[in-house]
């Protein structure tokens, strides 16, 4: 009886003891989510749900995890690091569409331009996986010819001379850009000038759109010795008349208003011709304008021959002009800013584009020893024009990621190498002042975002008898006095080629 009852005393707390250990972990488990509770009250209503279900948080876990690359990867066509045209190609090329294709880009960039550009496609490479190739230099222009008339051009080429991009549109060589870059995006990305100026005939002489403009450089700018100008009290003139009243009040004070040189060599001549440009676009309608580029509005209509005369007010005042108007034939363009550093100034004033800079001594400081300001408008119904110079991005071969590419091109992003860095300026509406990393470049871009119209320069666009030829050299007789002004127009009407 006793060996009965202890064997099944054994035997209840052998099964006892299992029960005990049965319920060992949840015992274990109760204080690891004290600490979790204190530090994050949240966690342990989570934690224990992975612990008591581990099967079922596999479950469930394992399309999170899934899920989780598609949530990531969907943002990253919506979040690129620039702005997109809805649907289009560069669109699908951030999507990896185009990944390993190489798109090549042909131009007269070298040293530093080449690397300006360079730093302006890592953007677009970064997100697409396409690679640019950049095979330009400077004999691009003798280059692209032969390549073109050889059936091997590249698959984008930038033109400086828009001149020329009209030349190869009408041979059939280009494409037309608006196949499939919609009207709204190019008006939401540029102003309506810029698209008029990229603007040509096809073979059958229908309109397209020829190319997209990229960077450019602003001629419309007045340079000045700040220090010495704020010191002398004078005031930034904002009109004609203020200017002509300025120049008067140098001149009373015994100084010289403006430094003025045009000698460049066998180039002599086309710093006169951006002078002329300029009052085109500020004593005439921009029709006028553009007719006169293409030779249908005569040199020697009233129209030019205003526009000529307005400038000579000042070159042919020696009370104007730092040693006169016999000595703007025989300065060197290049030379004739530096009378306006030297202490005290000879002179006060120099119109020219930006790139003039370069020309000034090298220790001057922007905005204290010389500033700039926009050459003010003449006639008020006019607007406030800009002269420029830029380049123009076109394309040859029509595949899909050269397409993705000349799309970035519609953007501001495609520019930042210089925007960034100094060297020109972005022909884009939505390249702000705040974009720029130069605060020369920062400063011109807020004077061309209250530009009223854009035209390139117009002796660049003109065949070259003339923008590079009678026209330079009829403004150098005009200026040296060696022929009176209705004789050199008449003789630059003269020249031009007949159709």
């Amino acid at each position: 009886m006793y060996r009965k009852n202890f064997w099944a005393l054994l035997g209840v707390l052998v099964i006892a003891s299992m029960i005990l250990a049965a319920c060992a972990p949840a015992a274990t488990q109760a204080p690891a989510e004290v600490p979790a509770e204190s530090e994050a009250p949240a966690a342990p209503t989570k934690a224990p749900a992975a612990t008591e279900a581990p099967e079922e948080a596999a479950a469930t876990e394992e399309p999170a995890m899934t899920e989780e690359p598609a949530a990531t990867e969907e943002p990253a066509v919506s979040e690129a690091p620039f702005e997109m045209m809805p649907g289009g190609f560069l669109e699908k090329a951030v999507a990896g569409e185009y990944t390993g294709m190489t798109v090549t880009v042909d131009g007269p960039f070298t040293n530093p331009d080449d690397i300006r550009f360079a730093e302006s496609m890592a953007a677009f490479t970064e997100a697409t996986g396409i690679k640019v190739q950049y095979i330009g230099d400077k004999e691009f222009e003798a280059r692209i010819s032969i390549a073109v008339d050889a059936g091997s051009p590249p698959d984008i080429a930038d033109f400086p001379q828009p001149g020329k991009v009209a030349n190869l549109a009408a041979q059939g060589h280009l494409v037309d850009l608006s196949t499939w870059i919609t009207d709204d995006w190019l008006k939401e990305q540029y102003n309506q000038s810029w698209l008029d100026m990229g603007m040509v005939n096809d073979p059958d002489g229908n309109p397209m759109v020829g190319g997209v403009w990229h960077r450019f450089n602003g001629k419309s700018l007045v340079w000045y010795p700040k220090d010495d100008w704020d010191a002398a009290g004078y005031t930034i003139p904002t009109t004609w008349e203020e200017m002509m009243a300025l120049n008067q009040l140098i001149a009373d004070d015994g100084d010289t208003p403006w430094c003025i040189g045009i000698e460049s060599q066998a180039a002599t001549g086309w710093a006169a011709t951006d002078w002329t440009e300029e009052m085109m676009l500020r004593t005439t309608s921009l029709e006028n304008y553009d007719n006169w580029i293409k030779g249908e509005l005569k040199f020697s209509s009233p129209e030019v021959k205003k526009a000529i005369e307005t400038w000579s007010e000042i070159w042919f005042n020696d009370a104007y002009v730092y040693g006169g108007r016999n000595a703007i034939v025989t300065t060197y363009f290049g030379d004739s800013p530096a009378p306006m550093f030297e202490q005290p100034p000879k002179c006060w004033m120099h119109k020219q584009g930006n790139f003039i800079t370069g020309f000034f001594p090298e220790d001057a400081k922007i905005g204290e020893d010389y500033s700039f300001f926009y050459f003010p408008p003449v006639d008020p119904a006019f607007g406030k024009p800009f002269l420029v110079a830029g380049d123009i991005m076109v394309m040859f071969n029509d595949r899909p990621e050269v397409r993705a590419l000349m799309e970035y091109f519609t953007i501001p992003d495609s520019a930042s190498g210089w925007l960034q860095n100094g060297g020109a300026l972005g022909a884009h509406l939505k390249a702000t002042p705040e974009m720029y990393g130069v605060p020369m470049e920062r400063g011109i871009a807020e004077l061309v975002q209250q530009a009223t119209a854009f035209r390139f320069d117009g002796s660049d666009l003109m065949p070259g008898a003339v923008g590079s030829g009678s026209f330079w050299t009829g403004m150098t007789d005009y200026v040296s006095g060696a022929a009176d002004l209705d004789t050199v127009l008449a003789e630059i009407d003269a020249s031009w080629p007949a159709e």
